[in-house]
């Protein structure tokens, strides 16, 4: 497999493809942005302190709990936009106002992508926004402390016979007992992402273990031809639904298993999701286009594209198969170009909507594949997918106190509803899209150093990986707060490699400058320095760790991230 990092750290020649096409990428960067303040600044206006912003009577309504959803889901887009004022701002008003000891029933699985992901994002964002974090940072934190608040209030769930949760949790009472045990195979395994950063970081191994036993409660009930269905019983483990794809109910299930496996550098969670990938392929894929089918048999039930499936050839990318990847987007595009958005169900031998399934609630995946893609080819097409989408949106969406879900795609028709998420991924993905530079796209170039009970810590290194309502999750964060020597070691002689690499370069060039010479030469200092640290007990490296094809699976942390190899 190709590495995730090395393929987002991917840099082709500046100007690439959008000048071929003449698309004014600067242009277009500035509409995203001023589309953001314009749905985030009537959120604040008309809806703070509810959950999201009704757009068509300029109010506000409560959906997922009474959290302020939309300004936890939109804290980490503040920061790419580079608005850290108002960034230090939410901060304070969320450690204020937002209390998670509420008799209110919540949604497992959005609460842990909205609001313990997006906290978690922020706290580990927050030195770089430029708040005054607390010593032990990132080990601790308000933003830290209320991401634990809200995930422990969510394990009560867990507590079944077979490890997979409940689909709903009273903040205040736990599991209700009249509560449905159905629940959707993406609820149960869509928790790897945040759990195991809240373990790492907090150092309470309860987080991991219950998304992990989740994980493998699926896989252990998968069919004989190695499908899941997309509902089940959390009690008896009996399959409710037996639809099998890659939309919605299950969808972010199997993102989990490739960008757990990425930051956890788990080969186990990635063996499951090739294996996954092998039945997906066998028996739902028609031409670069996935249908729905029977999980036991393989017969096809369901004709259809659903627009949630559209983040399949990001996930794509992300294991090296962009070719496949970047023909099923452009099926996916055809459909976009179609209706100036994606319908939630497209029938894909008629080409057209599925009735009472028309609507486009301006959901991300699309671009959010898109921006991976572009990433790893820089495909023109992409940019030109990003274009669309800024007109579209503009043109049938946005209304005078934000932008409107679009109620059916044939005539326009709005609703009165602006989901959290069009902050938290659309408007990133799309400013994403058009940001090369962003922070966010970092190589491993620049990092931060930071001094943790533990020794010494490298963050903002690049390849974040983002959960699955687009929070980037700082890999090496979670090396930061673990007592174990030998991993303190491994990234002390990792920054001293790095620093030595250089001066070296400094040195060389130096001489060169002096000399008129382009030979190489070498600091007398840097190498008796080097000399004394061959000394150190961890294991001598046979390679460079700035080199990203050649790393080993097992290194612990490496500035350019970590990678999954063929021979491994």
């Amino acid at each position: 497999l190709g590495s995730f990092l090395c393929l987002w750290a991917l840099r082709l020649p500046a100007g690439t493809g959008a000048a071929a096409r003449g698309l004014d990428v600067g242009s277009y960067r500035e509409r995203v942005r001023a589309m953001f303040y314009h749905a985030y600044e009537h959120y604040l206006e008309s809806a703070f302190p509810y959950d999201e912003l009704r757009p068509l009577t300029c109010d506000g309504q409560d959906t997922w709990g009474s959290f302020s959803l939309t300004l936890i889901d939109a804290l980490d887009t503040l920061l790419i936009l580079g608005n850290v004022s108002e960034f230090q701002r939410v901060v304070s008003v969320l450690q204020e106002g937002v209390d998670f000891d509420i008799d209110v029933n919540a949604s497992v699985f959005e609460t842990n992508i909205r609001v313990v992901g997006g906290l978690l994002s922020a706290h580990l964002l927050s030195k770089k926004a430029g708040v005054e974090v607390e010593v032990g940072w990132p080990c601790s934190g308000p933003l830290l402390r209320m991401a634990e608040e809200a995930a422990r209030k969510l394990l009560p769930a867990f507590q079944t016979p077979t490890g997979m949760p409940y689909g709903t949790v009273n903040l205040l009472h736990g599991v209700n007992p009249g509560e449905t045990p159905v629940t959707c195979t993406a609820g149960i395994g869509t928790f790897i992402v945040e759990f195991a950063t809240l373990s790492h970081l907090t150092g309470d191994p309860v987080f991991e273990d219950v998304a992990r036993k989740a994980l493998k409660a699926l896989w252990k009930n998968r069919s004989d031809i190695g499908l899941v269905g997309n509902h089940i019983d959390v009690i008896t483990a009996k399959w409710v639904a037996q639809d099998a794809g890659i939309g919605a109910g299950v969808d972010s299930y199997f993102e989990y298993l490739v960008k757990g496996a990425i930051l956890l550098q788990d080969k186990e969670l990635m063996s499951m999701f090739l294996e996954y990938n092998k039945a997906i392929k066998n028996y739902t894929k028609f031409d670069d286009w996935y249908l729905w089918v029977q999980m036991y048999k393989g017969t096809v039930s369901m004709p259809v594209f659903q627009s949630l499936e559209a983040y399949w050839p990001g996930l794509q990318s992300l294991i090296g198969d962009v070719d496949n990847a970047m023909r099923t987007f452009l099926n996916y595009y055809t459909v976009w170009k179609q209706f100036g958005g994606l319908p939630e169900f497209y029938n894909i031998p008629q080409g057209y909507t599925v009735d009472k399934r028309e609507g486009y609630p301006l959901r991300p995946e699309l671009i959010e594949s898109a921006m991976y893609l572009y990433r790893a080819t820089r495909d023109p097409t992409l940019l030109e997918l990003g274009r669309d989408a800024v007109e579209s949106i503009e043109k049938i969406s946005k209304v005078d106190c934000g932008f409107a879900t679009i109620k059916d795609l044939r005539d326009h028709r709005l609703d009165n509803r602006m989901e959290s998420f069009f902050l938290a991924e659309t408007v990133k993905y799309l400013y994403l899209l058009f940001d090369p530079d962003n922070f966010i796209h970092n190589d491993g170039s620049v990092f931060d150093v930071v001094i943790t009970p533990y020794g010494e810590c490298v963050l903002n290194a690049g390849g974040y990986v983002f959960n699955t309502e687009a929070h980037p999750i700082d890999p090496a964060a979670l090396h930061c707060c673990r007592k174990r020597k030998e991993e303190q070691w491994e990234v002390e002689d990792l920054m001293r490699e790095f620093y030595s690499l250089k001066k070296n370069k400094k040195f060389i060039l130096k001489r060169a400058s002096d000399n008129g010479e382009g030979e190489s030469a070498k600091d007398p200092e840097d190498a008796s320095s080097e000399k004394g640290e061959e000394k150190r007990n961890s294991k001598k490296r046979s390679h460079s760790l700035l080199s990203c094809p050649s790393q080993s699976f097992n290194s612990k942390l490496a500035v350019l991230g970590q990678v999954f190899l063929d021979n491994t």
